[in-house]
């Protein structure tokens, strides 16, 4: 079969490779599309702590079950859920798997979805509703992302928030606030092409380059400051500001994923007594909702370009140059919408 296979630091290959073989209690599913994600980026610029070459990388995918399982037909429309939880650790045992001490993924820990075919664990399959086409079906565990950001740290419907990044992350988040009751939200961004799909998603948008955001926030929210701040961008120019932008007893939840550890001013957290959350993947639950979600044609919008599999160093380069309309990335193999 054929798939991207990281090889070593910046170094990706399109190979001809043997089906993967599927344990039992796995199943084995036929690619339709799959997506870059952060991580993978890391992976192939060999700065991930785990991922090995070689490997095919890949936890964001749909495909079509292959075979017959307990719950669902051949044939049918899935992705995967990519979590791989030891299920005897502290963590796991207490209901809170999805932050296993010794986590793996597939795709990073194990072959992903990348390629032609993919084994995944019988248990993690989850059909794609109608509606939601394949690619955007690769697209679910991005939502889950923003599901779980939301869900986990407790948002009431009704309040207002501002998304830093308009990233496929940022505008997730913005979008699924939305479906969540949000009827006020703002992104900030200062990427012109990044802040027009916003805009064109209907949001109001913010050029952080040309407009104090701090300012912003105390003249837009009539309480001073935005109720919740959803950092999806993950800089030091953000970390600085993030206080500046929430209103007192307000909260702010990190999305983003630190690569250099930032400096806070914390003093001006303890002042207005607010909260600061972090959050990792999603719950199965968060998935499940996702997956309903993805029938949106709004988060369609965010698939900006869709590479057949020989281009994939295209794809991976179109995500590391500066200046590119890439917000998000896919590989199709098969042939589905």
């Amino acid at each position: 079969m054929k798939a991207i296979v990281y090889e070593g630091a910046n170094t990706i290959a399109v190979r001809d490779v043997p089906m993967p073989q599927v344990p039992e209690g796995w199943a084995l599913v036929k690619i339709s599309h799959a997506g870059i994600c952060g991580t993978d980026l890391n992976i192939y610029a060999g700065t991930h702590p785990r991922a090995k070459a070689p490997l095919i990388m890949g936890h964001e995918f749909s495909g079509t079950l292959v075979q017959d399982t307990p719950s669902l037909p051949s044939g049918t429309r899935v992705t995967a859920y990519p979590l791989l939880s030891c299920g005897e650790c502290e963590p796991c045992r207490t209901g809170n798997s999805h932050v296993c001490n010794s986590l793996r993924l597939l795709g990073i820990d194990c072959d992903g979805g990348m390629a032609e075919y993919c084994a995944c664990p019988i248990d993690t399959l989850i059909p794609l509703p109608d509606g939601c086409t394949d690619k955007v079906g690769a697209f679910i565990e991005p939502i889950a992302v923003t599901v779980h950001a939301i869900r986990e740290t407790g948002y009431v419907p009704g309040d207002n928030a501002i998304v830093i990044g308009a990233g496929n992350i940022g505008l997730s988040t913005a979008l699924t606030l939305r479906k969540f009751g949000a009827v006020d939200v703002v992104i900030a961004e200062f990427n012109p092409i990044r802040a027009k799909l916003a805009q064109d998603l209907g949001f109001e948008v913010v050029d952080s380059s040309k407009v104090d955001l701090a300012s912003f926030a105390k003249e837009h929210c009539p309480a001073g400051g935005f109720d919740w701040v959803y950092d999806c961008a993950g800089v030091q120019a953000v970390a600085e500001i993030l206080l500046d932008l929430v209103k007192v007893k307000g909260h702010i939840v990190i999305v983003a994923s630190y690569k250099k550890a930032p400096t806070i001013p914390l003093f001006q957290g303890m002042t207005k007594e607010i909260d600061i959350r972090f959050c990792r993947v999603y719950r199965r639950k968060d998935f499940a909702i996702a997956a309903q979600l993805a029938a949106d044609p709004s988060y369609a919008k965010i698939l900006t370009h869709i590479l057949p599999v020989d281009e994939a160093q295209k794809g991976f380069d179109l995500l590391f140059q500066p200046g590119t309309d890439a917000v998000k990335v896919m590989f199709r193999f098969g042939e589905g919408a």
